[in-house]
């Protein structure tokens, strides 16, 4: 769960660099830096800083740097949250207390993310693999996308008249699936249909590397449809 930056910030304030990392690693005073063995891999001359003014360590033989949870995170093996509670029991702080809300956002924001991943990773597939998508992959090679780069960008292609909405419903609620916006109502066919179909698709990715949305591009000409379209706002993608 994402936890408030006023409570991280707390916890660095109080904390120095320099008093997390020497609970592992000896360091020593050089001007406004500490330098100590790297507890990255084994050497004989120090490489591994630290600086306290910039909350920042760095170690010059792995390239491994970051701040206090970072290095807890990668010398103890830890997830963030775990990282959190250690370094907030160090500093001598209570546990953050997440509300019933947050955890329930928590459960949307995973499941939400799982749907989309799914989905990137069926039609990314299915461009790769499908022997009756050749016009998807001969459209992309005449502008110099090939094998390599569908790869590298996971591009996906989904027909004209796809039923993935019904073998998601086999383990996601309705309601999980329309809140991503892959999916619309259709009042004449009273059914969802993909928002997509026909399209080749683009994951839009957050900071993370997640996809969390999808842009997509029709292949055929069409006066009654956009080129391109993006999926539409939802509780966690937004715009602009």
């Amino acid at each position: 769960m994402k936890y408030p930056k006023e409570y991280l910030d707390e916890i660095k304030t109080r904390l120095k660099v320099s008093t997390v990392v020497s609970k592992s690693v000896s360091l020593k005073k050089r001007g406004k830096e500490f330098v100590g063995l790297s507890p990255f891999k084994t050497e004989k001359t120090p490489s591994f800083t630290v600086n306290d003014e910039k909350e920042f360590y760095h170690c010059f033989a792995t390239s491994e740097h970051g701040n206090i949870f970072d290095f807890v995170m990668k010398t103890q093996n830890l997830k963030f949250g775990e990282a959190v509670k250690y370094l907030a029991n160090l500093a001598g702080m209570q546990p953050f207390m997440f509300s019933k809300q947050d955890e329930e956002r928590e459960k949307n924001w995973k499941e939400y993310l799982s749907i989309v991943k799914r989905y990137v990773e069926f039609y990314h597939d299915e461009l790769l693999k499908n022997e009756s998508l050749t016009h998807a992959r001969d459209y992309l090679k005449n502008r110099s996308l090939g094998k390599e780069e569908v790869k590298k960008f996971k591009i996906g292609f989904i027909e004209k008249n796809p039923n993935f909405y019904e073998k998601l419903k086999e383990e996601f609620s309705e309601q999980a699936l329309i809140e991503t916006g892959l999916f619309y109502l259709d009042d004449k066919k009273k059914t969802y249909v993909e928002r997509f179909r026909g399209r080749l698709i683009f994951p839009i990715n957050n900071i993370s590397g997640q996809p969390i949305a999808l842009g997509g591009r029709i292949i055929e000409d069409n006066d009654y449809l956009a080129k391109y379209i993006n999926s539409p706002e939802t509780n966690f993608f937004k715009k602009g």
